[in-house]
C-alpha cells in the first residue's frame, strides 16, 4: 500500500467515524464555539501589553514599546503592596478554603440517614447560587455600625464596638468566611462523586478487621479521592493569583484599601477607570504567567511523585 492510498484510507475511516458520531459532534459544537469565541479569540488582545495602545489607532497601528509597561509596573511603588495582598489572600485560600470541601464531603459520606444527608447537601449547595452582590449586602446589613445585628452582638460580648467593615485586620478573615459560606457546598460535588465509586466491600472488610471510623477514612476514603484532590489542587494553583474581583471590589472601602487592593482590582482601576489599557493588560498578563508557571510546576511535581497530573 502506497503512502497516498494509506492517507486516503485513513481519511475515509475518519469520515465514517464523523458520520457515525455526528450527533455527538453537534452536542460538542456549542461548548467548542464558546471557548473559541470567548476564551481563545480574545487572546489576540494580549499583544497590547507590548504597545502604547491607542483605541483610535487600533492594535495594528499602535506603537510598540516592548517591555516598557512591565518595567513601569515593577517599578511602581504599589507593586509590592499589591503582590503582598494578593499572595496573602491566595495562601489563605489554599490553607482554609481548598481543604474545606474535602472535609465536608468526608463528613457527608459518613452520614447514614439518606434524608438527612440530602437535606444537608441542599443547604450547603444553595449559597453558591446567591450573587456576591447579595452576600456583600447581607454582610453590610449584619455588620454595619448603624444597628447591625452582629455589630451589636460583638459590642455586647467584647464590651466595646468593633467596626469589622472598616478594620483592615478583619478584611481578609471576612473574605475567607464569605468564600467558605458561598462555595464550600458546591465544591463538595466532585469529591462526593469520587467517593460514590469506592467499593463498599473495602469498608466491610476493614470493619471485620477491627478498623475504626478514623482508620477507615484514612486508609480507604482518602486514598480513593487522592488523585481527585491532586488534580483539583493543580488546577487551583493555576488560578492562584485570582482572588476574585467582584468580592474584593464590593468589600473594599477607603479605610481598608491598603490591605484590600489586589491585582484584579488594580487592573480595573487603571484599565477601566483611567484608560491605561496597555499597562493594565501587562499587569493581567504578569498574573497569568505566574499561574501558568505554578500549574506546570505542580503538574511536574505530581508526576515525579507517581501521581496522575492533568496531562
Amino acid at each position: 500500500m502506497t503512502k497516498a492510498e494509506a492517507k486516503q484510507k485513513a481519511r475515509k475511516r475518519w469520515l465514517a467515524q464523523l458520520k457515525r458520531n455526528k450527533w455527538l459532534y453537534v452536542l460538542l459544537a456549542p461548548g467548542l464555539l464558546y471557548f473559541l469565541i470567548f476564551k481563545y479569540a480574545p487572546m489576540w488582545g494580549v499583544v497590547i501589553a507590548f504597545q502604547d495602545y491607542q483605541p483610535f489607532l487600533g492594535i495594528r497601528d499602535s506603537q510598540w514599546v516592548g517591555f516598557d509597561n512591565f518595567t513601569t509596573f515593577f517599578q511602581n511603588p504599589d507593586f509590592f503592596r499589591l503582590l503582598r495582598n494578593t499572595l496573602i489572600l491566595a495562601v489563605y485560600d489554599l490553607i482554609f478554603f481548598f481543604p474545606a470541601p474535602i472535609l465536608v464531603a468526608l463528613l457527608l459520606n459518613e452520614v447514614t440517614k439518606s434524608w438527612f444527608k440530602r437535606t444537608i447537601q441542599t443547604l450547603v449547595y444553595v449559597p453558591h447560587f446567591v450573587s456576591m452582590v447579595i452576600i456583600a449586602s447581607i454582610t453590610y446589613v449584619f455588620l454595619t455600625p448603624n444597628g447591625g445585628v452582629l455589630y451589636e452582638l460583638i459590642a455586647q460580648v467584647t464590651g466595646k464596638p468593633v467596626d469589622v467593615l472598616s478594620n483592615p485586620d478583619a478584611f481578609r478573615p471576612l473574605i475567607i468566611i464569605q468564600m467558605l459560606w458561598k462555595e464550600v457546598g458546591w465544591g463538595t460535588i466532585i469529591f462526593l462523586a469520587a467517593l460514590a465509586g469506592v467499593d463498599m466491600e473495602q469498608y466491610e472488610a476493614a470493619i471485620v478487621d477491627g478498623a475504626g471510623r478514623m482508620r477507615r477514612i484514612w486508609h480507604i476514603t482518602l486514598p480513593a479521592i487522592r488523585n481527585t484532590i491532586i488534580i483539583l489542587l493543580i488546577l487551583r494553583l493555576g488560578n492562584f493569583m485570582d482572588t476574585g474581583f467582584e468580592q474584593i471590589y464590593l468589600m473594599t472601602n477607603s479605610l481598608n484599601r491598603d490591605v484590600a487592593d489586589v491585582f484584579d482590582t488594580y487592573v480595573y482601576q487603571v484599565g477601566i477607570t483611567q484608560g491605561a489599557f496597555s499597562y493594565s493588560t501587562a499587569v493581567g498578563l504578569f498574573k497569568s504567567l505566574i499561574g501558568i508557571v505554578l500549574i506546570l510546576g505542580a503538574n511536574k511535581l505530581a508526576k515525579k511523585f507517581g501521581h496522575s497530573g492533568i496531562y
